[in-house]
């Protein structure tokens, strides 16, 4: 039995996250720890929300509530989204909770004692009107590349340059609305990521089995331009992880904040102390996920994200861990997507545009999404949602083939032979014949779940479901049934057994219909099928079943424009 550590990319507080998000991160996550666990494979999958940061102050201000009540209120809506589109995190925790802020402060003492933190003055604009000091979203303006009046000082959304604050033209307060700003002088505690620029190169060199977007993208951080530079890890913000050496006052930096970059990653590890500590277990029992001096040495590490989120994974973080000087677990694989565009454009939280996670299962269960989503993974290009693609999707897919199969073989066998399996001869030449083409694809699909291959998982998993109904085609036991009933018999068991074996293997992808595959065959046996002749024969002969309601409904024309209309606007 393997252990599988988990983790994917923490979603950010300030509002519910849309589809491009979802698939980004969590939900082939999810994929990957459903199908371990399914495999007996002992996992720990975790996640949590990104608290930090002046986003989720300026979302706090705008919903006129303070930060830390904004910030709960948002994780509790979070967290039942994330369950109904049933992602199986072990634990979904918060970078906001004082087991973050304590491991947080304990990296940052260790990093300094190793030399890799410095002391930097930097200027940052001040707000008169305030009394504070801006961080980058604090403050608006002109963009000086493309003109436009509403960039960010970070980034400007019309043409995506990133920007300083004191780039901006015409810069003013987003609190107050003021211009009454000045340029001063502050200290900063910057990581000197540039000194360890080859360990890092090193250590990525030794992940030949990375994706190439991964490697690519953490290459070009480390070599471009000057090469890996160092870089600021606090910030003059009321919210966040107050600056500490440990437990000790850090002097001169009283009043401040980790930097969001650099606390998030930390939460990783926190969430499982956090999971430990919420059911009653030692620091011991998480510990053996994340220190090899504490049984980790033996763990498979997996992240998922999104390739903005790679270089803060695949150089930051680790040198935050590597930095330390302790034995913390490092990643063993960053499985990392490009970005899924919506219907012709961008997906966009701040314009509202496209499907956002609450919205689209207010229309169609989790199971529509969740396959769609996974088979249309971003995976080697960015990959586009239209309302066209997904319609003929779910109806092609999860419909016609494998929502029809179950209906068709389970109302049969209800109408000649009750509701229990048959008893018929012994499984014949077409039967073996499936068996054979089944073996070799179940193993198919077992070698791209395990290399990560959403995508190519996902066509496997059809394939199988395709082989089902091309065997009951032509075996039309309708037809069997007038001339030979036993033969008839053997065929549908053949096909109730079937549905036993693709609720196994569907798992990961639609887990609420397997589930229901699962109770109309009214069987608790989810063992995989390392052997696929055994695992037809699993339900015998009298073994009773129930005909499931419909499995999937059509999408029809009607609905299919009236959600094009509708996720086409600004949210409210």
């Amino acid at each position: 039995m393997a252990r599988i550590l988990i983790t994917s990319a923490l979603p950010y507080i300030n509002g519910i996250k849309h589809l491009g998000n979802l698939i980004g991160s969590q939900l082939p996550a999810d994929l990957y720890a459903r199908y371990n666990r399914g495999r007996g494979n002992e996992v720990m999958f975790l996640c949590a929300t990104d608290e930090h940061g002046t986003p989720a102050e300026l979302a706090a201000a705008k919903a006129n509530q303070p930060v830390a009540d904004y910030c709960a209120d948002m994780q509790k809506v979070q967290t039942d989204i994330a369950n109904r589109f049933g992602l199986s995190f072990d634990h979904f925790g918060r970078s906001s909770s004082p087991q973050n802020h304590k491991l947080t402060q304990h990296f940052a003492s260790k990093l300094a004692d190793a030399g890799l933190i410095t002391e930097v003055a930097d200027r940052q604009v001040y707000s008169n009107a305030d009394g504070r000091f801006l961080p980058d979203r604090y403050v608006e303006g002109t963009c000086p590349n493309c003109g436009y009046d509403g960039a960010r000082g970070d980034q400007c959304e019309e043409c995506t340059k990133q920007l300083d604050p004191t780039d901006l033209i015409n810069p003013r307060s987003t609190i107050s609305g003021s211009t009454d700003l000045e340029v001063r002088e502050t200290k900063h505690l910057f990581l000197r990521q540039s000194a360890m620029r080859d360990q890092l190169d090193q250590w990525i060199d030794s992940k030949s089995d990375w994706p190439i977007l991964t490697t690519s993208i953490a290459k070009k951080w480390l070599h471009d331009g000057d090469g890996l530079q160092d870089r600021g890890i606090t910030r003059d913000l009321d919210w966040g992880v107050p600056v500490k050496k440990g437990d000790a006052d850090w002097p001169g930096m009283e009043g401040k904040v980790f930097y969001v970059w650099f606390d998030a990653p930390i939460e990783y590890i926190a969430c499982a102390n956090e999971w430990a500590e919420a059911n009653g277990k030692s620091d011991a029992d998480w510990e053996r996920w994340w220190r090899t001096d504490k049984g980790a040495d033996d763990v498979k590490y997996v992240q998922f994200m999104g390739k903005d989120n790679v270089p803060f994974h695949t150089l930051s973080f680790p040198a935050t861990i590597l930095g330390s000087g302790e034995p913390w677990k490092l990643v063993d694989h960053l499985k990392s997507f490009n970005y899924l565009n919506y219907d012709g454009g961008q997906f966009s939280t701040s314009k509202g545009r496209g499907v956002f996670m609450d919205q689209a299962l207010e229309i169609l269960p989790a199971d529509y999404w969740r396959w769609w989503l996974l088979s249309h993974a971003p995976e080697s290009s960015d990959s586009e949602f239209t309302w066209e693609n997904f319609q003929q999707s779910v109806n092609k897919d999860l419909a016609d083939v494998l929502g029809n199969f179950v209906s068709r073989i389970t109302k049969f066998c209800r109408s000649k032979f009750g509701e229990a399996i048959p008893e018929g001869g012994e499984y014949g030449e077409q039967e073996q014949a499936l068996i054979a083409e089944l073996t070799t694809r179940i193993r198919a699909y077992e070698g791209h779940m395990e290399a990560m291959e959403i995508r190519k998982s996902a066509q496997e998993l059809r394939a199988i479901w395709v082989a089902g109904n091309e065997y009951l085609q032509s075996a039309a036991p309708w037809s069997t049934f007038k001339s030979d009933p036993e033969k008839a018999a053997t065929q549908v068991r053949m096909g109730l057994n079937l549905i036993r074996l693709y609720a196994v293997l569907s798992a990961p992808f639609i887990p609420t219909a397997t589930a229901s595959m699962l109770s109309a065959m009214d069987t608790l046996n989810t063992s995989w099928p390392d052997d696929v002749a055994e695992a037809l024969n699993a339900l015998q002969v009298g073994h009773e079943f129930s005909v499931p309601e419909v499995l999937f409904a059509k999408i029809t024309d009607d609905q299919r424009e009236e959600w094009q209309q509708r996720f086409s606007g600004v949210r409210d």
